[in-house]
């Protein structure tokens, strides 16, 4: 059953009367429902698996992937015990054309180990997708940790792109760099001795995650990625891989997004599994240097894990969400909790804070995607120590 709407009062800083503030935005009003009990909840893809148009929940937990189908939220099991350990993460895209999600998922997580677990697997969809489905398992680095479909050139050409968390043989982020690699489906997908692979960059430590955007115009998606060394943008010039540095300081989560005015906006946690969520915004002058940071929306996080920019108020202009589970430092207080980040000046010189969730919702990750056809980016959250799998309706 759903909880009636939500209203929780927001806290906004510095929101008298000023030139650059613009029409305020609606408060954010939500339904929870509460879909599914979880082991740990790694990783969450909102996609269409069966083709019917609505935008299912892919989910993979501890020893499981699974999907819940939309609107009832039937789950299906396609996957179970790839590896020893824990999956870690997956991603599902449309990558053919055919309405129909591929799927591929990355497990054996071992989080010190550096130099042999990791695994990577492309699932093979049967006739009926409810059904378990055909694991194909590929090359891959240690340390295996995040993933994503990536579109490339053509029509329906798609790579997968997959990170680790740390480099062969390094040590709390010292030591070789991780490669992030590219692999290149088949034609026929479950012929693992087929999958080409090459190297998208080598020069980063302890990357947590990263992000596909486009934000050149071409039908080439590009790469956002958070490490210890900043935020860093990777493109594919006349074919080729090529980076540059964003930020400096240790990221942890990257998502990007758009202010009212129309600036493009990176915003972070920063450290890994870190305290605080900073806000980068391009420079004016479209150049290449470091982006200037705009503002820390929360600097009281404890283990900052996921980010969600979409826009759930229905302004045309994008607002963040952020998540963390407050599992570690063990020894420091604090409870978990999700919080929606508003601009409130057309330049995104002010925000607005409102409080979604907190001990009852200890996140591992977070999506966002218009689940019910209104219009409204609705939230999705799966934790981790609380053991659930949350829906947060928009509500108009």
């Amino acid at each position: 059953m759903k909880k009636p709407i939500a209203f929780v009062p927001s806290f906004a800083a510095f929101v008298l009367a000023s030139p650059s503030l613009f029409a305020a935005p609606p408060e954010f009003r939500w339904e929870e429902k509460e879909i599914d009990q979880i082991e740990i909840g790694y990783g969450l893809q909102l996609t269409d698996v069966d083709g019917d148009g609505k935008t299912d929940i892919v989910l993979a937990d501890k020893n499981t992937i699974q999907w819940y189908a939309n609107p009832g939220w039937e789950k299906h099991v396609i996957a179970r015990d790839l590896t020893k350990r824990d999956n870690v993460c997956v991603t599902a895209r449309d990558i053919d054309g055919d309405g129909k999600c591929e799927i591929a998922v990355g497990g054996q997580w071992n989080f010190l180990e550096t130099m042999k677990d990791g695994a990577v697997f492309y699932l093979v969809a049967p006739k009926d997708r409810t059904q378990l489905w055909k694991p194909v398992p590929l090359p891959h680095e240690p340390n295996t940790h995040r993933m994503h479909w990536v579109r490339g050139a053509g029509e329906n050409e798609y790579s997968l792109v997959v990170k680790p968390l740390r480099g062969i043989g390094s040590v709390d982020g010292e030591g070789p760099g991780l490669r992030i690699l590219e692999y290149f489906p088949p034609d026929d997908p479950g012929d693992a001795g087929e999958w080409k692979r090459r190297i998208v960059g080598d020069q980063l430590n302890l990357s947590h995650n990263f992000h596909p955007v486009n934000w050149d115009g071409d039908p080439e998606e590009e790469l956002i990625v958070a490490a210890k060394q900043g935020v860093w943008y990777f493109d594919r010039v006349e074919g080729e891989w090529q980076s540059r540095q964003l930020t400096g300081n240790f990221a942890g989560e990257i998502r990007d997004g758009k202010l009212p005015n129309g600036r493009r906006f990176i915003v972070t946690v920063e450290p890994m599994h870190g305290t605080a969520s900073a806000v980068y915004v391009e420079p004016e002058d479209g150049g290449e240097g470091l982006w200037p940071p705009l503002t820390v929306l929360d600097d009281h996080l404890k283990d900052g894990h996921a980010i969600a920019v979409a826009d759930y108020l229905g302004t045309g202009s994008d607002q963040i969400v952020v998540g963390w589970r407050a599992m570690h430092p063990k020894e420091v207080p604090g409870e978990p909790g999700i919080k929606l980040f508003t601009p409130m000046t057309d330049d995104g010189s002010e925000w607005r804070e409102t409080k979604v969730s907190g001990s009852e919702v200890a996140v591992e990750d977070i999506k966002a995607a218009d689940l019910n056809g209104d219009g409204l980016a609705d939230i999705v959250a799966a934790a981790r120590q609380t053991k659930n799998l949350k829906i947060f309706f928009a509500a108009p």
